[in-house]
């Protein structure tokens, strides 16, 4: 087989081929979508405030490497995850999901 003419995914797709993919590979792709959109969310609040990564680490009693591997999209997001930045951003998180579409993912200030 000639390597030069794989095609990835994304380009069968724009040309309008069939792709069919696993259950266990659209699973893996939704976690990477809801990673990458919450790291985005910490990451915008984050410099909102003019934070460190230092200093959401220190609020969230977790470690440096921790905060910038959840900010690159390295973590999954648990619940217990997401309640204990949110403490540390002083913020509120709006998550909205929807099937088959990008995840929403927002920290706000608290409503007053």
């Amino acid at each position: 087989m000639n390597h030069a003419q794989w095609k990835t995914r994304r380009t069968r797709e724009l040309l309008g081929e069939q792709v069919e993919e696993s259950p266990e590979m659209a699973a893996f792709r939704l976690e990477i979508r809801y990673s990458m959109a919450f790291g985005q969310a910490l990451y915008d609040r984050r410099t909102a405030l003019g934070l460190s990564h230092a200093e959401v680490a220190r609020r969230a009693g977790m470690t440096v490497d921790e905060i910038e591997c959840i900010e690159e999209a390295g973590t999954v997001p648990t619940l217990p995850l997401l309640q204990r930045l949110a403490g540390a951003l002083e913020a509120e998180l709006d998550i909205h999901v929807t099937p088959d579409t990008q995840a929403a993912v927002r920290f706000q200030a608290p409503a007053a």
